[in-house]
């Protein structure tokens, strides 16, 4: 349903300052993606409320510890029913390894998403960190570090999309955030892109806060955005009958 390929990114300080926006949401939205700032405030507990709303939760804390670690922190994940969890494909080999057995063996549904570069950085971004490539090669080379540890899932901008799609093939869940409905600002975001142009491009998953949150009418804005997505997958699953 295309409403599950869209998940709405609660940017509140708590869950009660959120709650309202999420009901009316409800309907129209499948997926609600809690991350730190959230998590940190409320914890498992706005877990289970967002679920109880009927979303299914996207849990986006970004995991990057030593592998037992982020092990258990997915086997916790799993006991709460989350259906995404991200974590950092530059804590390594190992970690990736260890957290997509334990979701393995949990076999709760969890889909792990591995974050490959941040669509807050730029080229200058990655080259003060000491990495001197294009971030489209270091969204690559990740992407297939993680997917040799086999993670199936991937976070990546919709500048990258096509490539990793690509690369990997038609099965891996590609999450993009940074999307941007025409005549929106970018703001914080530098590498951005449209609802039709990400999922034309092989995105399964689009991440969307503020354009919505911030709407006169928060629900048109995402039943707009889910539109765009039904018509753009009718459109590519034409492009491969």
């Amino acid at each position: 349903m295309p409403r599950n390929n869209l998940a709405f990114a609660v940017d509140f300080p708590s869950f009660q300052d959120a709650e309202p926006l999420l009901q009316r949401l409800a309907p129209a939205v499948g997926v609600a993606k809690i991350g730190l700032e959230l998590f940190t405030r409320d914890g498992p507990h706005a877990v289970r409320l967002a679920s109880s709303l009927g979303f299914e939760v996207f849990l986006d804390l970004k995991l990057h510890d030593i592998p037992e670690t982020v092990e258990r922190a997915v086997a916790n994940a799993c006991a709460l029913g989350v259906r995404y969890l991200t974590l950092h494909t530059a804590g390594g080999r190992a970690m990736l390894e260890r957290a997509a057995l334990r979701c393995e063996k949990e076999n709760t549904g969890l889909r792990l998403l591995a974050v490959t570069v941040l669509t807050s950085l730029d080229r200058s971004d990655l080259a003060s960190l000491g990495i001197d490539v294009e971030p489209a090669q270091q969204v690559l080379r990740l992407a297939t570090l993680a997917h040799g540890a086999g993670i199936r899932g991937f976070v990546c901008s919709a500048r990258e999309v096509a490539q990793v799609r690509q690369a990997l093939g038609p099965h891996p869940i590609l999450v993009t955030p940074g999307i941007r409905p025409s005549g929106t600002s970018a703001e914080d975001q530098k590498r951005v892109a449209t609802p039709a142009s990400a999922i034309a491009d092989g995105a399964n998953v689009l991440v969307v806060g503020r354009p919505i949150r911030d709407a006169a009418d928060p629900v048109a804005a995402a039943q707009a955005i889910i539109t765009e997505i039904d018509r753009t997958l009718a459109r590519r699953a034409a492009g491969m009958a």
